[in-house]
């Protein structure tokens, strides 16, 4: 448990007991909760609850997921590299599945890098009903919205200023930098490419998630492998050996 809150440094006992469960040991997360307690590990503090968007009809203004790749959004982080120099990262995300698409890294990212990672991603996964963004010019511009629409995909533009109409990937934009970008210096692109990538694997194939019942958003990455005639069981493959350590 102790090895497991230096590695993910932001988790709850409720995500650290659903890892110690996957890695076989038999322990419910009001056990693991007081024993995080004890070694005075710490517990985040919970977050308020929030209500919904409302329109004067009733109905929600978001479009909610119903399947996968129903519905995807995407949105631009900023960081910096340590001798101050900024860089952008362009996230995608399944509403639904909350698995994170892609995380693309670089000085600058255009119009033309969003229509090339889209066009990547459509035709490796297929293409979504509806992708939801903000009113920033590269997703605005013609080429964008040009393109999507003859591909047949809906574009769901948020009201400007009201980021929690985007809330998924708001709330994965959070994640983020919580659990990598505040904690990790990067000294140079390639390093910070390399790492963000390592973090997006173990967001999709490690990291549970509580709306999924604990489960991370792809765990058909880890699933165990067939054991040998007459051998024990396996369990899922070690966190070390996936992503290796994240500190």
């Amino acid at each position: 448990m102790e090895a497991l809150a230096r590695a993910y440094g932001r988790y709850g006992y409720r995500r650290v007991a659903a890892l110690l469960r996957a890695e076989g040991f038999a322990a419910n997360h009001k056990r693991v909760e007081r024993l995080w307690r004890r070694e005075g590990l710490k517990v985040p503090a919970r977050q308020p609850r929030r209500g919904r968007l409302w329109l004067n009809d009733g109905s929600c203004v978001r479009l909610r997921p119903e399947r996968k790749d129903h519905v995807w959004s995407y949105d631009f982080v900023q960081a910096r590299i340590r001798d101050g120099r900024a860089f952008r990262m362009l996230t995608v995300l399944d509403e639904f599945t909350r698995e994170c698409l892609a995380i693309d890294v670089a000085r600058r990212l255009t119009a033309d890098d969003v229509l090339e990672r889209l066009s990547d991603l459509f035709v490796r996964r297929g293409v979504p009903g509806h992708i939801r963004s903000d009113n920033g010019p590269e997703f605005t511009a013609k080429a964008v919205r040009g393109w999507l629409g003859r591909v047949g995909v809906t574009t769901l533009y948020i009201e400007p200023g009201s980021p929690w109409e985007n809330g998924y990937i708001e709330s994965f934009n959070g994640k983020l930098r919580d659990e990598l970008l505040d904690r990790e210096a990067f000294d140079t692109m390639p390093e910070a490419r390399v790492l963000i990538e390592r973090w997006r694997v173990a967001y999709n194939t490690i990291r549970p998630h509580s709306s999924l019942k604990y489960r991370p958003p792809a765990p058909e990455a880890i699933a165990p492998r067939p054991p040998a005639f007459g051998a024990a069981p396996l369990g899922p493959r070690p966190m070390a050996e996936v992503v290796g350590p994240l500190t």
